[in-house]
């Protein structure tokens, strides 16, 4: 094997398909990348037990190959190579790795004992680059991190019809995004699985400008495809609190402010408090008091807001949870569906929303 490629084009999918490999595991060869070069094209595989990723890019291939070697020793190297043309060829038992005036040398893993990478899951529909990795941002930071609870440490997606539903929570917060998406012609059976939000994310991120992706699923993994990319990952076990009743406030307070002055408040005020202190929001018809930290240590701001309902409704919550949900917003207002103290309270991105938070408040500040 022999190839020609530009040094920021192999880095960069060196670094795609490195993030699936594990950071430890009993079958060394699961610690490398595949790379295969033929007809001016680069594929870059690799893989463990619960996740795959490929990537192709244009290469010059002199000599059409195929080499398996450490990813991360590979990925270090990318790192430090000089700008411009590189040349890969497989020279006895390793590849070496040339660029401008510096040389490496890589020694070769056995390719009869590398797994055959996963097939891609049945095409379901496909969906915006953007539009999904924006959606699966805002509710990704609801996800939990215990891993004694996998199952909240996933994200819910449901397909149904044409409407995708993004869902995380950790018990304390609920976020839930809502976007169109297009399935396949037959229309699709609807779908509810739970995917390795960390998964989920990276995979998001890295869809985010390569236009419409094929989404494909089975029973077991959910699978991405675009512009040269796929990758794989096995789903979760379980499934996520519903939200549906939990979302359902009934009769309940609304307020509404502008969202950024808000969030700057948040930071600003919550620099005083420590640990789990609140930030405790008082809504008036006209204003918003926004007040954290006790005793002498206090801060406090003022903004413009509307509240229907009562004359009157404070709440409090904890800052980080309060900041995460005003963040993943992308309106310029938020609208606040407010049952009183210590009770639920859901913010939107509008009257008709597809973007809702949900989150418990705490005791005021006394």
């Amino acid at each position: 094997m022999e190839f020609r490629i530009d040094s920021g084009v192999l880095a960069d999918a060196v670094a795609w398909a490195a993030r699936v490999l594990p950071a430890r595991s009993p079958m060394p060869v699961l610690g490398g990348l595949l790379l295969e070069a033929a007809d001016g094209r680069l594929r870059v595989s690799g893989l463990d037990h619960e996740a795959s990723a490929r990537v192709e890019v244009e290469a010059d291939t002199d000599v059409e190959g195929r080499a398996l070697v450490l990813g991360r020793r590979l990925l270090d190297i990318c790192k430090v190579l000089p700008r411009g043309r590189t040349e890969l060829a497989v020279e006895g038992a390793r590849l070496s790795v040339t660029s401008g005036d510096a040389r490496f040398g890589l020694s070769l893993l056995p390719l009869d004992d590398y797994p055959a990478p996963p097939a891609l899951p049945e095409v379901r529909g496909r969906v915006d680059g953007d539009a999904f990795a924006a959606a699966v941002g805002q509710v990704a930071v609801a996800a939990g991190r215990d891993d004694s609870l996998p199952v909240l440490t996933g994200i819910r997606l449901a397909l149904d019809g044409t409407s995708m539903t993004l869902a995380a929570t950790d018990r304390y917060r609920y976020a839930v995004r809502t976007l169109e998406w297009k399935p396949e012609a037959d229309g699709g059976e609807p779908a509810d699985v739970v995917v390795p939000a960390k998964r989920l994310t990276e995979i998001a991120r890295s869809l985010a400008g390569t236009g419409p992706a094929r989404l494909a699923l089975d029973s077991g993994s959910i699978g991405f495809e675009s512009d040269g990319l796929r990758t794989t990952t096995r789903l979760l076990d379980g499934r996520l609190p519903r939200h549906d009743k939990l979302f359902t406030l009934g009769d309940h307070a609304l307020a509404a402010t502008d969202r950024v002055p808000l969030t700057e408040a948040v930071k600003r005020v919550a620099v005083v408090a420590e640990g789990d202190s609140p930030v405790q929001l008082t809504f008036t018809p006209t204003s918003i008091h926004l007040q954290a930290g006790y005793e002498d240590d206090v801060a406090s701001q003022h903004l413009p807001a509307t509240l229907t309902g009562p004359d009157t409704l404070t709440v409090a919550f904890n800052p980080g949870y309060l900041l995460d949900a005003l963040t993943t917003l992308d309106t310029p207002k938020v609208h606040f569906h407010l049952l009183g103290p210590g009770q639920r309270a859901l913010l939107t991105d509008g009257p008709e929303p597809t973007h809702r938070h949900l989150l418990m408040s705490v005791k005021p500040l006394v």
